[in-house]
């Protein structure tokens, strides 16, 4: 039996089928997570993956990306805020 046999297909679609509320947020933290250990190199394709977990788990995608946006000024993991509007550790 392979690995994309019609069986291991079908158990894909149950699993996927019942856990679809935990996928947005399970895919959003391993974003962060390759995000921080990237130090942004990534954010951009990070971002569409991130949506596209939202919207196919019936979340509203990010419109605009606050979690991975770099500080202007540096581009660096360091530069990244969780919030565009909470003060950076410099203010």
């Amino acid at each position: 039996m392979g690995l994309f046999s019609s069986r291991n297909i079908n158990k894909a679609k149950r699993l996927f089928d019942k856990n679809k509320d935990k996928i947005g947020s399970t895919v959003g933290k391993a974003t962060d997570t390759i995000d921080k250990k990237t130090g942004g190199k990534y954010a951009d394709h990070l971002k569409k993956v991130d949506d596209a977990a939202k919207k196919i788990s019936g979340e509203q995608p990010d419109d605009e990306r606050d979690r991975l946006r770099p500080d202007e000024s540096e581009g660096t993991a360091s530069g990244l805020h969780p919030d565009p509007d909470a003060p950076k550790p410099n203010d």
